[in-house]
């Protein structure tokens, strides 16, 4: 799933039917491989929307690192 998901954020041109069928044989069902597909891109969509307008971290994120 992890592989996937990096997959999907740094290349996702190059997400194949071979990304798929390894989750599939980890035991994902088509719903699932749509809610890690789903998740994963939405957390990129809203890191570039933040970034792009130059979003900072609230003060308290900056003390928990």
């Amino acid at each position: 799933m992890l592989d996937y998901a990096v997959t999907l954020t740094r290349a996702p041109a190059t997400v194949d039917g071979a990304d798929l069928a390894a989750l599939r044989t980890a035991g994902f069902d088509d719903r699932a491989i749509h809610d890690i597909c789903a998740v994963t891109a939405y957390y990129a969509f809203v890191n570039r929307l933040a970034d792009g307008l130059g979003v900072e971290l609230e003060p308290r994120w900056e003390t928990e690192r």
